[in-house]
C-alpha cells in the first residue's frame, strides 16, 4: 500500500513538472501531428497497407511523447532559460527536442505528396483536402483522401521476338511473374518485376545484364474501364555481350594471398580442373576444393559464388575471402557463351596465438578473487583448416561479504584441449548435402581441479565428440553423440559431510560420478537480421545419459545394473527451452521478453539429477534480485546459513519469466528497467528440503524481483551494473511473500534488499 501511494503522489508531480503549454511562445502553435481519413471502395485489408504507407510520408513528425508527456519538447525549454543551471542544461542536450510549430508545416505540399504516392500505386486522379484543428496553443491536421479506382492489368507479353537468347530465356521465366492479370499499375511492383528478371538471368549465366537495361510500356488506348496492357522489352542501346550468358573457362584459387606480393609464382597444383597457386603448401588442395561450388564449364551464377564464399569463410583460417570474375575472352565460344576466369582470394589468419588474461572477478554470492587464464590456438593444425586450442586455468576466490555464513575459500585448476575440423568426420561422405555451411566436428578434452577449502576436493574429467553448423544465417544445430564426464570426490571434511548427511538429495548429485550421453542444441535466433524490426529468439536443449550402459547392463544380465566399470553412473532424461521476443521501438529502444523452462527426469537408479547438471536460479543472468544459487528449490530456505548452504539450492525444475525495457542515455552509456520472476524445483520429494517439489501450486513459489541497470556498451562487449530488490520471497508464503516498503534511505532495509550484479554482456 505504501508503494502505491508513493507511486499515485509521483506521477501527477511528474505529469505537471513536465507542462510545456506555459514555454510555447506567443503567436505560436505547438503541432501534435497529423491523421489521414480515406475514403476508398478497397477491401479493408487493402485499405490499412495504403493508409499506413501513406502516414510514413507526413513531415514534419510532432515532438514525442513519453507517458502521454513531451518529456524531450518540456528539456529543451529549460534549456533555453537565462540561467538554465547543469540539471537543465545536461536534460537539454541529451534529451532536448526542438520545438515543431504549426508554421513549420506545408500541407499544400503533403498533400502532393501523398497523391503523388497514390498514382505510384495506380491510383490515377485520387483527390485530397486537409483541415486545421485548432485548441489553444496546439493544433493538428487531417487529411481526407478520395482514392480512386486503380488502373488494372489486362494482359502482359514481352516485345522483341526470339532473334536473341535472352529474349528466349525471359519468355521462358514469365510463368514466375508477378504480374498477373487484375494487378495494379504500380511502380513498386514493376521494379520487384524487373529485379526478378534480372535475378534469374544472372541465375541462368547473364553475368552482364542488369535491371537497368529492362523497360515498362503500359498502354491504356483499348480500354474505357480503367485497364491497361503491359509490354516489356529491353533497351534499344543494350550491349551486346548482356544478351548472352557467361561460363566459367578456368578458376585460379590463391590460399595465401597478400595484396602486397606478387601471388602468381607459386607451385600450380590441379584438383577436379581447380589450379591451386601456393608456395609452400598452405592448405591441402584436395581438402580446399570440396568448399567451391562451381566448375569449369559451368555457367555463372551469383549465388552458387555468394554459397562458396560463405563456405570457405566459415572454415575459420581467413581473414577475408574474394571472389573476383574476369572476362578472359571477347570471342563468343560454340556452346553460345562468353568464357569468365573465377579468381578465389584467401588471405589467411596468423597460423598461431598466444593468450595470457588476468581476471578480477567478483560474484554475486560475494566470492571475488584474481585468475590466470593462458591459451594457445593453432589454426591451421594439419593444413586442412583444423583449429587446435588448449586453455589453463589458475583461481583463487574468497567470500568476503558472507552475511551469517562462514567464509569459504577455493582454489580452482583446469585444462582444456580442443580441436575442431571444418568438415564431416563420418564413415560415409555426406559434405555434399550441406551447402550454406559444412558443419564441424568437434573433439575435446578437459580436466578440472576443484579444492573448496574447508568442505572438499573434486576432480573432474570429461571429453565429447560432436557436429555444429549453420543450415542458414539464422538457425544452428549442435550435435553430441558422445559426452563423456567423470567426477571424484575425493575428499570430504567433517563439516561437508553434515551437510550431505542432513541431505541425501545432495550426497546422491556428488555420488554419480560417471555421465555418458548425447545432447542436441537447436537455436533459431532472428537478431542475425539488423534491419528487423521485431525478433525472435527460439533456443531448445535435449540431454540423456546412461540409457545405453542401462540397456547393455539388462542385456548381458549384470548384477549391478547402475554401474559400468566399477562406477555408477547418472541416467536422466533433460530438455529445456528459451523463448526470448524483441520489440523494437527504435534502434536502440527494445522491449525484451524472455521465458524459460527446464526439466530434468531422473530416471533408473538415480534419485536426482547430477550435481553439475542441475538447475539454478538467481545471479546476473536470472532472477536478478536474488544472488547466484540462492533461491529455491520452491519454499525451501535454508535454516543453517553458515553451513554452505547454498549448495542446497538447485533443482531438476526451472521456470523464469523476464521483461527488461531498454533505452540508450548516449552512444556507450545505456540503461534498462526490468523486472524477473522464477523459480527450481525438485522433480521428486526430498525430507531434506521441505518445500521443494513441483505442484500445482508452483506460481505461487515464484520469485519476483525488479531494478534498473546500465550498461556500458563499446560494441566490442559490453560492461553491465544491474541493481535489483527483491519484490516477493517465496520462503515467506505464509507469512506474506511481498514486499511491503521501499526504505532507500535505511542502511538496514539497503542491506537486505539491495543486490547489484556485475556482468559482461546482456543477461539475453
Amino acid at each position: 500500500m505504501r508503494i502505491k501511494k508513493y507511486i499515485g503522489l509521483f506521477f501527477p508531480l511528474l505529469i505537471f513538472s513536465c507542462s510545456v503549454k506555459k514555454f510555447i511562445p506567443e503567436g505560436e502553435q505547438l503541432y501534435t501531428g497529423s491523421t489521414i481519413q480515406l475514403e476508398s471502395d478497397l477491401s479493408k485489408k487493402e485499405s490499412e497497407e495504403i493508409q499506413t504507407d501513406l502516414e510514413k510520408l507526413l513531415r514534419p513528425l510532432p515532438n514525442s511523447k513519453l507517458l502521454g508527456m513531451r518529456f524531450g519538447l518540456w528539456a529543451y525549454y529549460k534549456g533555453q532559460k537565462e540561467k538554465p543551471g547543469f540539471i537543465n542544461k545536461f536534460l537539454s542536450k541529451k534529451f532536448g527536442e526542438k520545438p515543431v510549430y504549426l508554421g513549420q508545416i506545408q500541407p499544400e505540399r503533403t498533400s502532393n505528396i501523398l497523391l503523388n504516392r497514390l498514382e505510384n500505386k495506380g491510383f490515377y486522379f485520387s483527390s485530397s483536402i486537409y483541415q486545421i484543428t485548432e485548441k489553444g496553443k496546439f493544433a493538428n491536421l487531417e487529411y481526407q483522401v478520395r482514392i480512386s479506382d486503380p488502373y488494372i492489368l489486362e494482359t502482359y507479353q514481352i516485345l522483341g521476338g526470339d532473334s536473341l537468347p535472352i529474349n528466349q530465356e525471359i519468355q521462358m521465366l514469365m510463368g514466375r511473374t508477378i504480374m498477373k492479370k487484375g494487378s495494379r499499375l504500380d511502380l513498386d511492383e514493376l521494379k520487384k518485376e524487373r529485379e526478378r528478371i534480372d535475378r534469374d538471368l544472372k541465375a541462368r549465366g547473364y553475368y552482364n545484364f542488369n535491371p537497368d537495361l529492362l523497360i515498362f510500356e503500359a498502354d491504356t488506348n483499348h480500354y474505357e474501364d480503367r485497364k491497361f496492357d503491359l509490354y516489356l522489352r529491353l533497351k534499344s542501346n543494350t550491349p551486346i555481350k548482356a544478351t548472352f550468358p557467361y561460363s566459367i573457362e578456368h578458376i585460379y584459387v590463391f590460399p595465401d594471398y597478400n595484396v602486397h606480393l606478387d601471388n602468381g609464382d607459386g607451385d600450380t597444383v590441379s584438383v577436379s580442373g581447380i589450379e591451386f597457386i601456393q608456395k609452400p603448401e598452405i592448405f591441402k588442395p584436395e581438402l580446399l576444393q570440396k568448399y567451391i561450388l562451381f566448375r569449369e564449364g559451368s555457367k555463372f551464377n551469383p549465388e552458387i559464388s555468394r554459397t562458396t564464399s560463405n563456405r570457405l569463410s566459415n572454415i575459420g583460417n581467413f581473414r577475408y575471402v574474394n571472389i573476383s570474375y574476369d572476362v578472359s575472352d571477347t570471342v563468343l565460344r560454340e556452346d553460345g557463351t562468353y568464357p569468365l576466369k573465377a579468381n578465389i582470394y584467401l588471405s589467411p589468419l596468423n597460423k598461431r596465438s598466444v593468450r595470457a588474461e588476468i581476471q578480477g572477478l567478483t560474484k554475486s554470492n560475494s566470492f571475488v578473487g584474481p585468475a590466470l587464464l593462458l591459451g594457445y590456438q593453432n589454426r591451421n593444425l594439419f593444413r586442412g583448416g583444423e583449429i587446435f586450442n588448449l586453455t589453463g586455468k589458475f583461481g583463487y576466490e574468497v567470500q568476503l561479504a558472507s552475511g551469517d555464513r562462514e567464509a569459504l575459500q577455493s582454489i580452482e585448476m583446469g585444462l582444456t584441449g580442443s580441436l575442431v575440423f571444418p568438415r564431416v568426420l563420418f564413415p560415409v561422405p555426406v559434405m555434399n548435402r550441406f551447402r550454406y555451411s559444412i558443419p564441424k566436428t568437434r573433439i575435446s578434452a578437459g580436466y578440472e581441479y576443484q579444492n573448496r577449502t574447508d568442505l572438499y576436493l573434486l576432480y573432474s574429467y570429461n571429453t565429447s565428440f560432436g557436429y555444429f553448423w549453420n543450415v542458414n544465417r539464422f538457425v544452428y544445430h549442435e550435435f553430441n553423440p558422445i559426452s563423456l564426464s567423470i567426477v571424484n570426490l575425493a575428499r570430504t571434511s567433517p563439516r561437508f559431510e553434515e551437510i550431505l548427511n542432513a541431505n541425501p538429495f545432495l550426497r546422491r548429485s556428488f555420488e554419480q560420478q560417471f555421465i555418458s550421453g548425447m545432447n542436441y542444441t537447436f537455436n533459431y535466433n532472428q537478431l542475425a537480421d539488423p534491419d528487423r524490426k521485431n525478433a525472435i529468439f527460439i533456443g531448445a536443449t535435449v540431454d540423456f545419459a546412461g540409457n545405453l550402459f542401462r540397456g547393455l547392463n539388462a542385456l548381458i544380465g549384470s548384477e549391478n545394473p547402475g554401474s559400468i566399470f566399477g562406477l555408477e553412473f547418472a541416467q536422466y532424461l533433460k530438455g529445456d527451452i528459451d523463448l526470448r521476443y524483441y520489440k523494437k521501438f527504435s534502434a536502440e529502444n527494445v522491449l525484451v521478453s524472455r521465458i524459460f523452462a527446464g526439466l530434468g527426469v531422473p530416471v533408473g537408479n538415480s534419485l536426482s539429477l547430477p550435481f553439475v547438471k542441475q538447475y539454478f536460479a538467481g545471479g546476473p543472468r536470472s532472477v536478478r534480485a536474488f544472488r547466484i544459487r540462492a533461491l529455491g528449490p520452491g519454499t525451501f530456505m535454508p535454516q543453517d546459513t553458515n553451513m554452505g548452504g547454498f549448495f542446497d539450492q538447485a533443482g531438476d525444475i526451472r521456470l523464469e519469466g523476464n521483461l527488461e525495457y531498454r533505452f540508450p542515455f548516449n552512444k556507450y552509456l545505456k540503461g534498462a528497467f526490468f523486472v524477473d520472476a522464477g523459480n527450481v524445483w525438485l522433480y521428486k520429494e526430498n525430507d531434506a528440503l521441505p518445500g521443494g517439489k513441483f505442484t500445482n501450486s508452483w506460481a505461487e513459489e515464484l520469485a519476483v524481483g525488479g531494478g534498473f541497470g546500465l550498461r556500458l556498451d563499446i560494441q566490442l562487449f559490453v560492461i553491465r551494473l544491474d541493481t535489483a530488490i527483491p519484490l516477493r520471497r517465496p520462503w515467506l508464503l505464509e507469512t506474506g511473500p511481498w514486499q511491503d516498503r521501499i526504505w532507500l534511505g535505511n542502511r538496514d532495509w539497503r542491506r537486505d534488499n539491495l543486490v547489484f550484479n556485475f556482468a559482461i554482456g546482456y543477461p539475453f
